[in-house]
């Protein structure tokens, strides 16, 4: 016995496909977070000797300007669904980003 058909209607949701946080239009993987997504979370949860070095790694490896990883971060960080994937990094940068923003 073979398992039942999933309806395509019911995987795209009426508004279309669903897709990651930022509207990148790909679909979602596990967690709920697209391919991209999850290459943002991993990328952040390395360590880097400074901030030219990650610059460079982020147009050459993700193929996007620091400032579009740099607002897909901040979208990650307001997902439940990426603390669900990468917990340790989410809560790490969201404890970050809440002490840069008291000291404001």
């Amino acid at each position: 016995m073979s398992a039942p058909t999933p309806d395509p209607a019911e995987a795209t949701g009426p508004a279309g496909p669903d897709t990651g946080a930022g509207g990148s239009g790909e679909p979602r993987g596990a967690a709920g977070l697209s391919e991209r997504d999850r290459a943002v979370l991993a990328f952040e949860r390395r360590g880097w000797p400074g901030p030219g070095a990650k610059e460079r790694a982020i147009r050459e490896q993700l193929g996007i300007s620091p400032t579009r990883y740099y607002q897909l971060l901040g979208a990650l960080l307001d997902d439940p669904r990426a603390a669900e994937h990468d917990a340790v990094t989410v809560n790490r940068l969201r404890r970050v980003r809440n002490a840069r923003r008291e000291s404001r």
